[in-house]
């Protein structure tokens, strides 16, 4: 059990010529975080710029250098952020000197570039992921992550980060675990989320604070398809794709485009459901800093009303007063606990019906040769009924982010 009493911060700087000097006894308002949409962690610092033996700090400290943070509970010392001063600010103000910076680690410039890139179908996850890093020239460490086989993909200026993104985002749908890019000690990494051996466990005894939010407020439930407008200005509709229609209508129009398919308009439509029609669950912890925990580690919550694993989407640490804050996601469907029935089961099911789909193999088709990938257990819609090829008689999509079955299953795959 770490001990919060025993946390100690130290940070070291690498000039340019390869000289590391330890300035932990001039740095105030200290923090690092790593945020949901960004795959970069930022550190910040202010540096009293007092002469030294070496000069002043600022002399020392210039764009580019090297910083590290490491800190102890008295047991472990590790690192645990490093970035390059970016954002260099030296302030004089009355008989006050200081040195304010920003740093960012070895991802901030896949953050920064945009690239024109072309990915001809079958290209693994692998393979699209380590190319990038290749060229950018990152020195890889694990990468533990999907390696699934994607459609023909063309990036036109687009950011490497959001490519890499999109890759594992792609992976997830078709399957693959959900996993996070991140870098550590140099090396940048592809890992499962919740990959951490240690799992800190939160209570009221140890946290200041609980936040749970749950919010249909941007939901959408409905997407309709419809065609080019005729010579009177009217769009015939072409499909329509439901989500979690038990919240009320909340409805999206998407006109297919002249050369688009039908096929390839329902799956944008599909898209807009995954990305739009989830209701919007967030967990928020404020209490003091475990500075060893990452954006994309498995903690668990226990409280009075609160019991269950979580994922980190973001968090910030704050050495100067030992604080910490973070956003989480749920780990498990919440809501196939919440909604459970005791064992009880309903005989007959027909199109529409809710259901909780116990993980397993979804397929592309009913036929039983058809080509199977893993889908995480979740609620599901049933879609169609008993299909053409008898095999995998059920077609079941996700109706939240707990799930990933977009397919064809079995019998008894249900309930």
């Amino acid at each position: 059990m770490i001990d919060l009493a025993n946390i100690k911060y130290h940070v070291l700087v690498m000039d340019s010529s390869g000289n590391e000097y330890n300035i932990g006894d001039f740095v105030q308002n200290l923090g690092w975080e790593e945020n949901e949409n960004e795959i970069s962690m930022r550190s910040s610092f202010t540096v009293r710029n007092n002469e030294t033996a070496k000069g002043y700090l600022s002399s020392l400290i210039k764009p580019g250098c090297l910083i590290g943070i490491f800190a102890t509970d008295g047991f472990i010392y590790e690192e645990v952020a490093r970035g390059y001063v970016e954002n260099w600010n030296q302030v004089e103000k009355n008989s006050e000197n200081c040195l304010k910076c920003t740093c960012y680690d070895e991802l901030y410039k896949l953050q920064k570039s945009q690239d024109n890139r072309y990915y001809p179908s079958g290209t693994g996850t692998k393979s699209a992921i380590e190319g990038i890093f290749n060229d950018w020239e990152i020195l890889q460490g694990d990468y533990n992550g999907p390696n699934a086989s994607h459609g023909k993909t063309v990036c036109n200026n687009k950011y490497l980060s959001d490519i890499i993104l999109e890759f594992l985002d792609d992976a997830v749908k078709k399957g693959e675990e959900k996993c996070i890019i991140r870098a550590a000690k140099g090396y940048t990494s592809v890992v499962p989320w919740g990959s951490n051996k240690t799992v800190y466990v939160f209570s009221v005894d140890n946290t200041q604070s609980f936040s749970k939010n749950v919010s249909t407020e941007n939901l959408i439930t409905r997407v309709k398809v419809v065609g080019q407008a005729d010579k009177e200005g009217k769009h015939r509709v072409e499909a329509t794709r439901n989500g979690a229609i038990e919240y009320g209508i909340r409805q999206r129009i998407y006109i297919r485009g002249k050369d688009e398919t039908l096929s390839d308009a329902n799956l944008a439509a599909q898209k807009i459901l995954d990305e739009e029609g989830a209701i919007e669950k967030k967990m928020t912890v404020q209490g003091p800093d475990v500075p060893f925990i990452r954006k994309g580690d498995l903690v668990y919550i226990l409280s009075s009303i609160i019991s269950s694993y979580y994922y980190v989407k973001s968090i910030q640490h704050n050495a100067d007063n030992y604080s910490m804050s973070i956003d989480l996601e749920y780990a498990e469907s919440e809501e196939l606990k919440e909604n459970s029935n005791d064992g009880q089961t309903k005989k007959e099911y027909q199109v529409g019906d809710i259901v909780n789909f116990h993980g397993g193999t979804h397929y592309i088709s009913s036929y039983s040769d058809a080509k199977g990938y893993n889908a995480r257990a979740g609620k599901a819609r049933i879609t169609i009924k008993n299909g053409s090829g008898k095999a995998h008689p059920w077609h079941l999509i996700h109706t939240d982010s707990g799930s990933n079955v977009y397919g064809w299953v079995d019998d008894g795959t249900f309930d």
